[in-house]
């Protein structure tokens, strides 16, 4: 359903999300990304942060499931974005960390905690896993589109037996002009050693 969505209106999701200033969420996850490390971008949408990384320094292998997206992305990032579902995204090497921004909040909730596992089992032990979701309680659909919101309570039932502690957890606005008032919850979590 939110694939459709994005395939449909994907021009404008680009529009209304490329220059959005992301600084405040930047300064958190990338003090504990080594210099230089391997950042997956899961569910990079128009490629905007792949691009930021990519300029840091950092080794970024991005990835989205619309291939209308994945292609804007390209094109704005140059980088090599992949046509990847969560689920079937494997990289060769484990990643130092794993930025998915306002991209999981798209799963079912039933199948988040298997997504999640899935994607930890791509990081490095230690390694670093920024996620958002809208901030609530329960599953809603709006213009095609479908939210699995979350909040503290909701994050933490959703990582019991993933290797995953929360490091910080965190609410703000949302970054883009006049949605300041719809709520976000973020979190960083870091994968427990074996």
């Amino acid at each position: 359903m939110s694939l459709d969505y994005y395939q449909q209106q994907a021009d404008g999701f680009f529009r209304n999300t490329i220059t959005v200033d992301m600084t405040p969420l930047y300064d958190r996850f990338l003090p504990r990304v080594p210099a230089g490390g391997h950042i997956v971008d899961a569910g990079c949408g128009s490629g905007r942060d792949s691009l930021h990384f990519f300029r840091l320094g950092y080794q970024v292998t991005a990835f989205d499931a619309s291939p209308a997206l994945v292609q804007l992305a390209r094109t704005h990032s140059g980088l090599p974005v992949a046509l990847c579902r969560f689920e079937d995204f494997s990289t060769p090497a484990p990643a130092d960390a794993i930025w998915a921004c306002a991209s999981l909040l798209h799963v079912p909730l039933t199948e988040l905690a298997a997504v999640m596992a899935h994607l930890t089992a791509q990081l490095k032990p230690g390694g670093v896993f920024y996620c958002s979701f809208k901030y609530g309680q329960g599953e809603t659909c709006r213009e095609g589109r479908h939210f699995t919101n979350l909040d503290e309570n909701g994050l933490k039932q959703l990582l019991r037996g993933l290797p995953l502690h929360i490091a910080e957890q965190w609410q703000t606005g949302d970054l883009r002009p006049d949605r300041e008032q719809e709520r976000w919850l973020n979190a960083l979590l870091i994968k427990v050693p074996a």
